[in-house]
């Protein structure tokens, strides 16, 4: 789950010094709480965070708008605890369609302690990212679309009893994604134990694609938000919202198996059987490992097939058959960076063939790194620096490396057939890479896995939060 699901979900308070005169955004007209926001973040039931939002004028400068957002998650992660704090400060133009100045993103703990200052410019956004122990850098990225109404793009389509389009600038990776807000029907739900009347809104991002469905009251109190079925947030007092639950993320998420799968699903080539239910529609994207047949009751019997790759011979660089998307350096995967390209190619040492070089790499990234489960980095440099982590870490470095030598490459989220100490056959969420070597491989290098084999059912890609509602909901019923 990504910020930018909630964002447009806040709350503003007024401010003392006298508001100017001229027109004023909607986004200051909708009602909501003037003391902000908490909201309990809950996972499959159990408190995993919190969440406080709060928007209104500045109160340095009463014709801008100031929106400030925080999140803090805290699970436990195989035998330790992860706990990651982000805050986001962004500022806009109070007048309608006001453009956004200036953000600030803060993070804290899990995956690395960073500050971004933003800002905007006539030739692009202006972006200073400093990090504990690294030198500044100043990044330029393409200007914002986003505008002060999408600081509260649900409350604003609420009070406009309308759908509103807009843009959000995401700060993990300083990319612009469409944003829409949709009202709902209005109804009676039981909230707290008490009936309470709802409006319903929903807001979407291009890049979560996870829709947030949220309730307000008449208030313009934000009660609840759900995010699919299993992730929601729900509004509370401070105190109640940052007492959080003792939780181990990787059991209470995993997928039990109703038996133990065949010995054959292990080695290349292998091929594993599923029968799923809880499988929208919209996941099931057939590819050269996976093939999915609907069956009856809402079922799906999903096929993984995983076999060695049979162009190999083809040379670097190796052109990319989406037009670059598999290839560019961006925040997180730092292929530009200067440290990643002179370890990519001490790695391949003048290799040219793309299948022997990706598998150098892949061997390269598992043998270094150690096995830390929660010892997470979001940027590759800070990877390649700890030499430590768990999937995510060596997925988000192999990528950096792979595309540093000119093959295209993504990171895949999906879930692994494993059998812990408790000797319960299930998947467990996981990632893994993919490269293009002529076609597309699978390789998986916490694994060591030249080809990830058919125990991997591959859901998503690249870290995005799209497969979130399927945590909980998706049922295995056979196995073969």
């Amino acid at each position: 789950m990504g910020v930018t699901a909630v964002t447009p979900v806040a709350a503003a308070v007024p401010s003392a010094a006298p508001v100017p005169a001229g027109p004023t955004s909607d986004v200051l007209k909708a009602p909501r709480p003037a003391e902000g926001e908490y909201l309990g973040l809950y996972l499959m039931g159990k408190k995993v965070g919190y969440m406080f939002q709060k928007t209104g004028r500045s109160a340095a400068n009463p014709q801008q708008v100031e929106q400030v957002t925080e999140v803090m998650f805290r699970a436990g992660v195989g035998d330790r605890v992860s706990q990651r704090y982000q805050k986001e400060t962004k500022t806009y133009e109070a007048k309608p369609g006001g453009r956004m100045i200036k953000f600030v993103s803060e993070k804290k703990g899990d995956g690395g302690d960073e500050r971004l200052e933003a800002t905007e410019t006539p030739t692009g956004v202006r972006v200073l990212r400093s990090r504990p122990g690294q030198p500044n850098e100043v990044l330029t990225v393409k200007p914002s679309k986003e505008t002060v109404e999408d600081a509260d793009q649900a409350r604003v389509a609420l009070l406009r009893g309308t759908e509103v389009q807009g843009w959000v600038t995401d700060a993990t990776d300083l990319e612009t994604y469409k944003l829409s807000s949709t009202v709902g029907p209005k109804s009676t739900r039981m909230m707290g134990g008490v009936e309470v009347k709802v409006a319903q809104v929903t807001t979407v991002s291009d890049k979560e694609k996870v829709p947030a469905e949220a309730w307000v009251d008449d208030k313009g109190r934000m009660l609840e938000i759900d995010f699919g079925a299993t992730m929601k947030a729900i509004a509370e007092p401070k105190e109640k919202a940052q007492r959080l639950d003792q939780v181990e993320v990787f059991g209470l998420t995993r997928v039990v198996l109703p038996k133990m799968p065949p010995a054959t699903v292990k080695g290349i080539p292998s091929t594993m059987k599923l029968v799923v239910k809880g499988f929208p529609e919209k996941y099931r994207k057939p590819s050269a490992r996976q093939r999915y047949t609907a069956l009856s009751d809402e079922r799906v019997e999903v096929t993984i097939t995983a076999t060695a790759p049979k162009a190999t011979g083809v040379t670097l660089p190796v052109a990319d058959p989406n037009d670059g998307a598999n290839v560019k350096s961006t925040l997180a995967i730092e292929a530009a960076n200067a440290d990643i390209q002179a370890t990519a190619k001490e790695i391949v040492r003048g290799e040219k063939e793309a299948w022997a070089a990706a598998r150098k790499i892949n061997a390269w990234v598992n043998a270094k790194l150690v096995k830390e489960y929660g010892a997470s980095a979001d940027r590759s440099t800070d990877v390649l620096r700890q030499k430590k982590g768990d999937c995510t870490e060596h997925s988000l470095l192999s990528v950096a490396l792979l595309r540093a030598v000119g093959i295209p490459s993504k990171r895949v989220d999906g879930v692994v057939f494993l059998v812990n100490e408790d000797k319960v056959p299930a998947l467990y969420w996981h990632e893994w890479v993919e490269v293009y070597v002529g076609e597309w491989v699978a390789m998986d290098p916490t694994f060591n896995q030249e080809v990830a084999d058919a125990t991997h059912f591959a859901l998503g890609e690249d870290g995005n939060a799209e497969i979130t509602p399927l945590i909980g909901s998706l049922k295995v019923v056979d196995v073969k």
